[in-house]
């Protein structure tokens, strides 16, 4: 999620370099918009992992060169969390919240080359569970899986399309930011099985101040954790309160990239920038 790696900035984590044990589940909050997230959601290599990894070097250079930059601009919008917004602007010469680009656009129809929205066709309403990690993970599944279910396995699905229909009752993912805001643009609920950089964080910030997804049990996927996620969403009252949520969020999310919507301002501020730099 683009907000961790700017909200980092000039924070006094080094407190956190040792004595990490036992405190995982302790709070950050000390920056705003992000009490509820936990430290053990922070991605590996920040306060605990290997901090010499090649990621974590990464963040730590982003970190210095951030608040250098002409503009920090992300696929966002200011509405979504006030505070995170105002505590990034006072650490960035600009932030911009210019998105969400999926309801900010009106992008050409792609190709259902595998049969996907043909298949989901027949499936009656919010019964489908949507799954995709964006890797090829195919060679992992059992034989027996295979035979089951081949017909609904593919290599590449229309996924907004996807997202959108209404026999999608829940999207199972890693947590990456895009496919968040996708999952946002089409009402469907998440469970998540974080694996990387910003997964946990997102997920965090789905489940508990968003509320419009679930993070698997443990962070690992096993049979009972997906039917007990599964249960939750789909067949629970907290399922359907999770789908009023995105409801909700995604009226509001409409409002900045309208024709005098703070995204769509912010976007033409953007344009600004980057022609005056040519």
């Amino acid at each position: 999620m683009e907000i961790l790696i700017v909200g980092v900035l000039d924070l006094p984590i080094s407190q956190f370099y040792t004595g990490i044990a036992g405190r995982e589940d302790e709070t950050l909050n000390f920056i705003p918009g992000m009490s509820n997230v936990r430290i053990r959601d922070l991605p590996e290599g920040i306060v605990f992992g290997n901090l010499e990894s090649f990621f974590s070097n990464l963040l730590h250079k982003m970190g210095q060169v951030l608040p250098e930059a002409i503009a920090v601009f992300i696929n966002c919008f200011e509405e979504l969390d006030p505070d995170i917004t105002t505590d990034l602007k006072s650490k960035c010469k600009q932030y911009l919240n210019v998105g969400p680009f999926i309801l900010a656009t009106q992008p050409p129809p792609v190709p259902d080359s595998h049969g996907c929205l043909s298949w989901v066709d027949k499936q009656k309403p919010a019964t489908v569970a949507y799954i995709s990690f964006g890797d090829k993970l195919k060679v992992l599944l059992s034989n027996g899986f295979l035979e089951k279910a081949n017909d609904i396995i593919v290599p590449w699905a229309p996924q907004t399309d996807v997202l959108a229909h209404g026999a999608v009752g829940v999207f199972i993912t890693h947590g990456g930011w895009n496919s968040l805001v996708e999952s946002i643009a089409g009402g469907v609920p998440k469970i998540f099985r974080p694996f990387f950089g910003d997964h946990r964080v997102n997920g965090r910030m789905f489940e508990d101040v968003w509320k419009i997804g679930v993070i698997v049990e443990s962070g690992v996927l096993t049979k009972d954790g997906i039917i007990s996620g599964l249960n939750l969403v789909l067949a629970q009252k907290k399922g359907k309160e999770m789908r009023e949520n995105l409801r909700e969020i995604k009226q509001v999310a409409q409002t900045p990239v309208g024709a005098k919507g703070s995204s769509t301002e912010i976007f033409k501020k953007l344009l600004d920038l980057v022609c005056g730099q040519n």
